[in-house]
């Protein structure tokens, strides 16, 4: 089994970089795991491809040494678990409500003792029947882990028991639910997000867990890191292409040319 990135970096006392990737072209993901990024975020809870396509593109970034983090949405447990069995080291957990709901997606994610995951050994995660059972199921326990996402005001009050809970290896803030469930959407810079980011913070020091939160500029990276984080997501590919686009437009209307700008139309 592929050892993880995350969690050997992380226990030798390093931050880890997580990028994230929309798109579903496997030679964006083969791309960014031979530069050497840490994990790929796959979100599977807001995009519509199937977990088929899904393995495809764990399957291209096995080729260099990224870890796939897979997101599906809430109470997909089944699929969590077939996330895994296609090559997913890390499933991260939306809006987790509490520590029953936590100790059931560990359930889920590891074999037993530590869980009931069922077994195949079938996959690319064995990878295909290639480890004894008691290897493979040990090994599984060992590599994979579980991010739990606090991302409502009720979930942040019980952030100490879903750390608590044994299985849950990092804690996360969804900062965009977390703004839109709180009252204040979209406001990054409200103060409630950085006293929400400090509760966690506090809550995985005294439980011994790691912890993370998406940032969008090297210093809000810098300050989450001087709070303690050691995991840090940052940008997206679809980001990242609608910034390349811009700055085209930025160099070349000078010279004359002209858009039909239909996200951002021209001011009149």
């Amino acid at each position: 089994m592929r050892p993880s990135r995350i969690k050997q970096k992380l226990q030798q006392g390093q931050s880890v970089l997580i990028t994230t990737l929309h798109l579903t072209d496997p030679s964006v993901y083969e791309l960014t795991s031979l530069m050497g990024f840490d994990g790929i975020w796959m979100d599977m809870e807001h995009h519509t491809y199937s977990l088929e396509t899904g393995a495809g593109l764990m399957r291209a970034a096995r080729v260099g040494s990224a870890d796939i983090i897979a997101r599906p949405a809430k109470g997909e447990f089944m699929r969590m678990q077939r996330m895994l069995e296609a090559g997913a080291h890390g499933i991260m957990y939306p809006r987790c409500d509490d520590a029953a709901e936590a100790t059931e997606v560990v359930g889920w994610a590891k074999f037993a003792p530590q869980g009931r995951r069922g077994c195949d050994a079938a996959n690319p995660d064995s990878p295909y029947l290639t480890m004894p059972v008691d290897e493979y199921v040990a090994e599984a326990n060992r590599q994979t882990f579980i991010i739990m996402q606090i991302e409502s005001p009720e979930a942040l009050e019980r952030v100490d028991e879903i750390a608590a809970v044994d299985g849950v290896d990092f804690l996360m803030l969804g900062p965009g639910d977390y703004s839109i469930l709180s009252g204040f959407p979209g406001r990054m810079d409200d103060p409630r997000i950085r006293e929400a980011k400090l509760k966690i913070a506090e809550a995985a020091r005294r439980n011994g867990k790691d912890w993370g939160c998406p940032v969008g500029t090297v210093e809000q990276a810098q300050e989450l890191m001087e709070m303690g984080a050691r995991i840090i997501f940052y940008q997206a590919d679809i980001v990242m292409i609608k910034n390349g686009l811009e700055q085209i437009q930025r160099d070349m209307t000078p010279l004359g040319f002209t858009f039909d700008n239909r996200v951002n139309p021209p001011e009149r």
